[in-house]
């Protein structure tokens, strides 16, 4: 179990500068880090089976969400690096996106977890080099409004967003499934 110290000990201090650049990827790294614990701390102490099991009406269960998260971070993250091209919308793509959502058989919580910090450990080196203005076009889908552009700083936001709106459902799905609360 992640304490509340080893989480201080996570954090980024602000920069000793006045650099406004330098101060931003502090606040976003930041940002990223602690919903990214709030996140895997829903998980402490559970085997594959807990990690597998729907505690509420919703398909989605404490690995799935993990697994969800780092595709879609890894997803957003190779998008700043390489444009449109890297989210690009096949039959395999929408199957991958909704394989994301659970534990496949051979997959684990522990395999699930060490991809995620591998794809974090990615993103946080992308944030440390890239031009937060660089932008891309977003690609084409429904969602997205025509013509649209994200620039870095805009990705890095929305994976900052999508991984706290997840550790809440997370914490939910935690809570049901034995009472123990993570952001609380």
């Amino acid at each position: 179990m992640t304490t509340i110290e080893e989480y201080k000990a996570m954090t980024t201090p602000a920069p000793a500068t006045d650099d406004p650049t330098a101060i931003e990827r502090a606040d976003l790294l930041d940002l990223l880090t602690t919903h990214r614990f709030f996140l895997r701390t829903t998980v402490d102490g559970l085997d594959d089976a807990a990690a597998t099991k729907r505690a509420t009406v919703s398909e989605l269960t404490l690995g799935g969400l993990i697994k969800h998260v780092s595709f879609a971070e890894n997803g957003w993250a190779e998008f700043i690096r390489r444009g449109p091209a890297a989210m690009e919308m096949t039959e395999e793509s929408y199957a991958a996106h909704s394989d994301s959502f659970r534990l496949l058989p051979g997959e684990t919580l522990e395999g699930v977890l060490a991809a995620y910090a591998e794809i974090a450990a990615r993103t946080d080196a992308i944030l440390a080099e890239v031009d937060l203005n660089s932008s891309h076009p977003l690609p084409e889908a429904p969602w997205f409004a025509p013509g649209a552009r994200w620039t870095a700083r805009r990705v890095i936001t929305h994976i900052v967003a999508e991984t706290a709106q997840h550790a809440g459902h997370a914490d939910i799905i935690r809570e049901a499934l034995d009472g123990k609360k993570t952001m609380g």
